[in-house]
């Protein structure tokens, strides 16, 4: 009897050792692996935090004709933050030179104009060789890059599948929310 304690104690030990790893590896997704400064105050800012939600991934332009999208995405949010999901906005400046401005410029742009509170980041690039990683590895991952201002993304609570949708997909339509209710198993 006291051998087979011991056993189990050796087990019992070996599985919790071998488990701590995997633990620790897995708190953070690797396509979330990444650090962005905040737009309001370029504080660094991990993707890390928003594992397990619903991740809808979008690049911003101030001045572009698509810029009133800000106000679907807004509401978005706001109807589904409580549920899971999670808007976060990468101002870009690749498309058409439509966003020009500081990140202090189109922070308050965004706030008094759109009231957006969803997470933003700073200005970055979302194409070509100089692309953010992270928009890197979407385009990697959906076959699709952004081709204009407004390209969507959705990731998946475990951030394991992303899905694309185009700069024309308004916040508000009926396949993008499918695909957030159907991930957010509603």
């Amino acid at each position: 009897m006291l051998i087979q304690f011991k056993r189990r104690l050796g087990i019992a030990a070996v599985l919790t050792v071998g488990l701590m790893p995997l633990v620790a590896s897995g708190q953070c997704p690797s396509l979330l692996d990444h650090s962005f400064p905040g737009l309001q105050d370029g504080k660094p800012v991990s993707l890390c935090q928003y594992a397990g939600k619903v991740i809808l991934v979008v690049n911003t332009a101030s001045y572009c004709g698509l810029t009133s999208q800000y106000d679907g995405l807004e509401k978005l949010h706001a109807r589904l933050k409580d549920k899971g999901l999670v808007v976060l906005g990468f101002p870009s400046n690749d498309f058409g030179g439509q966003e020009p401005g500081t990140e202090r410029e189109i922070a308050n742009f965004c706030r008094l104009t759109y009231g957006v509170e969803f997470p933003m980041f700073g200005k970055s690039s979302v194409k070509g060789k100089d692309a953010n990683p992270f928009f890197l590895k979407l385009g990697e991952i959906t076959g699709s890059k952004p081709k204009w201002n407004f390209h969507k993304y959705l990731i998946n609570r475990d951030a394991t599948r992303a899905f694309a949708f185009g700069s024309m997909t308004r916040p508000d339509d009926k396949e993008l929310l499918a695909k957030i209710d159907e991930l957010l198993g509603r």
